[in-house]
């Protein structure tokens, strides 16, 4: 097997043209017979004992061809590429049998190579930076979040159901006095005002005493199942027993109970230290983000549709992976989504050509500015990608050769070339809009995730309920 020629098919693609000897494709041919003998049956002989002439003769002499062919060529185009020089981006393809025969075969294919990529001005770049500033009602916010983890729940037997009130309850609906399906529970935990129930349910229970039997009329709405909506309804009720959330007061002790703060002023402190780096990062993050969207945009290339294909490709496998672990069909996906699989598959293609458009940018930025990675620099990547994907170190390098990875650190650093040489812009102010409840995330913005906590006096009640 041998590179016969090489030749500039378009614009970054060579045409190879390859030669298999003829003694190399004979013994491959003989390979897919004995391979294939055991199921070959012509009459006058046994199953798997004709020979291989008289298959030859009965089906034609190139009937073992193209299994042969198949067997010998990954091997014979990594040869020839190797033999050749060129520094294959794709895959082979567009593959052409010139001759094939008794005298060996003769073939061409496609290579895609490296585009050589104009980045235009890298340094210097300017993208708004969100201010990562905290304010006291974000805090407060958080506090809020954590009474909400760390309440109990009171039981109560001196007064009537009030909003806001955990109501256990039996019922049992009836439609002109007939029962009907999936209307009827009992000891269901209900809290009042909630919602959670169909409207005008809900606020007939307000005012019962526990052990009350009452009827709570409603009318289903017109959206609800055919068999119901719009209809009258009788719910046969019992209010079983009552309580309510009793949250934890703001202080010293709360601090101390969630045990990493002795007072409340250190516990606020820690919050807003915590949101303040969340919203660092996601500043660092949206900053970066608008910096790589700049050099896709600015990269001047003639890129091989293969390159993208394949980029798309490896996406599309990659998404469906992640589906199918979670024991969803790529099918199911489209169909619970109502997306058509041609848009996702035009969508995928266009984030896989943004991909290509950013390596090849930070890869033309990583040979400007002589980026050098050491084996240090390797290993620490390799500790990291372990340290994520939890697993060890040599199952890592077995799938991570380490000049993929030395690949990837010098893009890693070529992006903090740019990051680092970049103009930060302060984010331009929303117009001012009403009073908001709360403070929540601006649209768009990734709101920080508050860290869970949880006292001592919650965690022994959650102990104690659980005996």
């Amino acid at each position: 097997m041998s590179l016969k020629s090489v030749k500039e098919a378009e614009a970054n693609v060579q045409e190879l043209t390859v030669t298999i000897d003829a003694a190399t494709f004979k013994a491959a041919t003989v390979k897919v017979y004995n391979k294939q003998k055991k199921d070959i049956a012509i009459p006058g002989f046994r199953k798997g004992k004709v020979p291989m002439q008289m298959v030859e003769r009965m089906y034609g002499k190139g009937v073992f061809y193209e299994d042969a062919l198949n067997d010998l060529f990954p091997a014979a185009v990594d040869e020839a590429i190797k033999e050749s020089g060129i520094e294959a981006a794709s895959g082979a393809y567009d593959a052409n049998v010139v001759e094939i025969g008794d005298n060996g075969v003769e073939f061409t294919v496609k290579v895609a190579t490296q585009p050589d990529a104009d980045v235009g001005e890298y340094k210097g770049l300017s993208a708004e930076k969100p201010a990562a500033e905290v304010t006291d009602e974000e805090v407060n916010h958080e506090i809020d979040h954590l009474r909400e983890q760390n309440s109990r729940l009171v039981d109560v037997d001196d007064r009537a159901a009030k909003d806001g009130d955990m109501a256990n309850i039996n019922f049992e609906g009836f439609v002109d006095g007939v029962a009907f399906e999936g209307g009827k529970a009992e000891d269901y935990d209900l809290v009042l005002g909630s919602g959670a129930f169909i409207p005008g349910f809900e606020e007939q229970i307000v005012g019962k005493n526990i052990g009350e039997e009452f009827d709570v009329n409603v009318t289903f709405p017109t959206e609800y199942t055919p068999e119901l909506a719009g209809k009258e309804a009788v719910f046969k009720c019992k209010l079983n027993k009552l309580s309510f959330k009793e949250l934890p007061e703001v202080d010293d002790e709360f601090a101390k109970d969630l045990g990493e703060y002795d007072t409340i002023a250190q516990l606020k402190e820690g919050i807003k230290k915590e949101l303040g780096e969340a919203k660092q990062r996601n500043a660092d993050d949206a900053f970066e983000n608008a910096l790589r969207e700049q050099l896709v945009e600015n990269v001047k290339a003639e890129i091989p549709a293969i390159i993208i294909d394949e980029a798309a490709q490896q996406n599309k496998d990659s998404f469906i992976q992640r589906f199918e672990s979670q024991g969803i069909s790529y099918e199911q996906y489209l169909a619970y989504t109502g997306m058509d699989e041609k848009v996702l598959d035009e969508q995928i293609r266009a984030e896989a050509e943004k991909q290509v458009k950013l390596r090849l940018a930070l890869e033309k930025i990583a040979k400007l500015e002589n980026i050098e990675v050491t084996d240090e620099d390797v290993n620490a990547e390799y500790d990291k990608i372990a340290t994520t994907y939890g697993l060890d170190l040599e199952t890592v390098k077995k799938f991570a050769p380490a000049e993929s990875v030395k690949a990837d650190v010098a893009v890693q650093k070529a992006m903090k070339v740019v990051v680092d040489n970049a103009k930060a812009a302060k984010k331009k102010a929303a117009p001012k809009k009403k009073a908001a409840p709360k403070a929540e995330a601006a649209e768009g913005e990734e709101k920080p995730a508050p860290k869970k906590r949880t006292t001592k006096k919650a965690a022994e009640k959650k102990a104690e309920d659980a005996e």
